[in-house]
């Protein structure tokens, strides 16, 4: 038989479980909720000295009291916040856990304190400057609950009906402060037990998004490779077991059972997606290194034009070799130099999606020390971003400069996902373009594109068209995210040449329409 035991996330206790329990036991499984302490019951109020210790010596009590019979498979569920003590607790009990399922949460690890999982930035960067991890011990405050309105700090409330959030609101309990703070500890018993991941595609991850990034070489994603890590996705926000109950327990046994999706590891031979050659030829011109941007310079005595280009991101800060060498981004920057302007390529530091402030000063700086090149004409600029790139051209269309004669998005992600806590930020380029005035806007557009950054572009585009902004659409049908290097087509070839000659068309003042 199996034994569910759930762990619940910030704020909440064992009564989100109720119906995904109820529904688990109907099926013929046994469920099992732990309480946290100072999070539920009687005893959910200020505890002064509670940390993620208390709340892992919760976990291990419930599976201590879980019958050991050799028939008996216990899973550990961790709901947001609550896989931190679940994993805690199954470093401590390896051998009796069977799997661990992680809906809609991190990867916890060794040394690192569940602040750092707090999807609201503001929030994380507030209360480690208030109280450093070294100083959890002293913790003995609390983090008061979300107003009912402030759920969606902490993950996206779609599909939860009215009645069941008043609920989570009513009986919402303070975090103590200490369960954020304090660095996990384990030992590396529990990395053999088999886990899963259920990933809410409303709350802005999916299958497609996380193998994005195991291709981008981060080692630290790598093990989710392994046969025994499997996935499954629901289509709802950040609380499946109030918006998708029945789901949730299908899911869950699934999971038990040994199901779902497997990753596709990096195909070494092949190498990822991004490092593959570019769809076209590319013409052989000059390139200067000045510090971390690289300008490819075209065949000219006049000042002329530049276009720069901005990557995307998150990139881990040791991949190698950095944006600026993949060769679907040269292949852009050759072809603009190719064509009569000057392209130039930076290295931003987007290597977390805490990093947004310091890669936009990066771009910001970038873009000065491009037109301030006796080469480039400064009066003549445009601006290219792609993928995750896409959040800093907010700062471009809130306010345009007049130089500023173009601005492209390739694939982008034109709105912060739910759970990347940027919802408060200025990084929201939906909201920024009803500013963008007469600037032409050049986006292009995958068919193919991953869900939850599609719902991003249509949202811009809604927003544009309310407010009479400049924007032309290049669609690639059946073009993916990244598809200059991973869809050789003529469709493909067809809207890379329209992109490229419109932004230059506008760059050099030509009519482009």
């Amino acid at each position: 038989m199996t034994a569910f035991i759930l762990v619940s996330g910030m704020f909440t206790g064992t009564h989100i479980w109720q119906d995904t329990a109820a529904r688990l036991t109907a099926r013929g499984a046994e469920a099992h909720t732990a309480a946290l302490t100072g999070l539920d019951g009687p005893r959910a109020a200020a505890a002064p000295g509670v940390d993620l210790e208390t709340h892992i010596a919760d976990v291990l009590a419930v599976i201590d009291s879980v019958g050991a019979a050799g028939d008996r498979r216990i899973v550990l569920v961790g709901h947001d916040y609550g896989i931190h003590p679940a994993v805690g607790a199954a470093d401590r009990r390896a051998e009796r856990i069977d799997r661990i399922v992680h809906l809609d949460s991190g990867l916890p690890r060794d040394g690192v304190p569940a602040l750092a999982a707090v999807p609201d930035q503001s929030l994380r960067e507030h209360l480690a400057g208030a109280k450093g991890a070294d100083e959890a011990d002293e913790a003995d405050g609390v983090l008061p609950p979300p107003a009912h309105e402030e759920w969606p700090r902490w993950g996206s409330t779609a599909g939860v009906p009215d009645a069941a959030l008043d609920r989570l609101t009513a009986l919402a309990a303070p975090q103590p402060l200490g369960t954020l703070l304090q660095p996990l500890r384990l030992t590396g018993a529990v990395g053999p037990v088999p886990t899963t991941g259920v990933l809410c595609t409303g709350n802005g991850t999916s299958i497609e998004l996380v193998q994005m990034l195991v291709r981008l070489g981060d080692p630290a994603l790598r093990p989710l490779t392994d046969p025994r890590v499997s996935f499954f996705e629901l289509p709802t926000g950040h609380w499946p077991m109030l918006s998708l109950p029945a789901e949730l327990t299908d899911v869950l046994l699934r999971a038990a059972a040994g199901e779902g999706h497997r990753l596709e590891p990096v195909d070494d031979a092949a190498g990822p997606g991004h490092l593959r050659p570019f769809l076209m030829d590319v013409p052989d011109v000059p390139r200067e290194r000045h510090g971390n941007v690289d300008l490819y310079l075209p065949d000219a005595e006049e000042p002329r034009p530049a276009v720069v280009l901005v990557h995307g991101g998150p990139v881990p800060a040791d991949a190698r070799p950095t944006p600026r060498d993949w060769p679907g981004l040269t292949g852009y920057a050759r072809c603009v130099a190719g064509d009569g302007a000057v392209g130039a390529l930076l290295d931003h530091r987007l290597h977390d999606l805490g990093d947004y402030e310091r890669a936009a000063a990066d771009v910001a700086a970038a873009v000065e020390a491009v037109r301030a090149d006796p080469r480039v004409d400064g009066d003549r600029v445009a601006l290219w971003f792609f993928s995750g790139g896409g959040l800093i051209a907010a700062d471009w269309l809130d306010a345009p400069p007049a130089w500023l004669r173009c601005l492209a998005a390739t694939y982008p992600v034109l709105a912060p996902l739910p759970n990347w806590g940027l919802s408060a930020s200025r990084f929201r380029p939906v909201r920024a373009v009803a500013n963008a005035g007469a600037l032409p806007v050049v986006l292009t557009r995958v068919g193919r594109e991953m869900p939850e950054i599609a719902a991003t572009v249509e949202e811009f585009l809604a927003a544009a068209k309310d407010c009479g902004a400049d924007v032309e659409v290049v669609d690639v049908p059946h073009g993916h995210h990244g598809f200059e290097t991973v869809d050789l087509t003529d469709e493909s070839r067809t809207a890379v040449r329209h992109a490229l000659r419109t932004v230059l068309d506008h760059a050099f003042g030509r009519d482009s329409r």
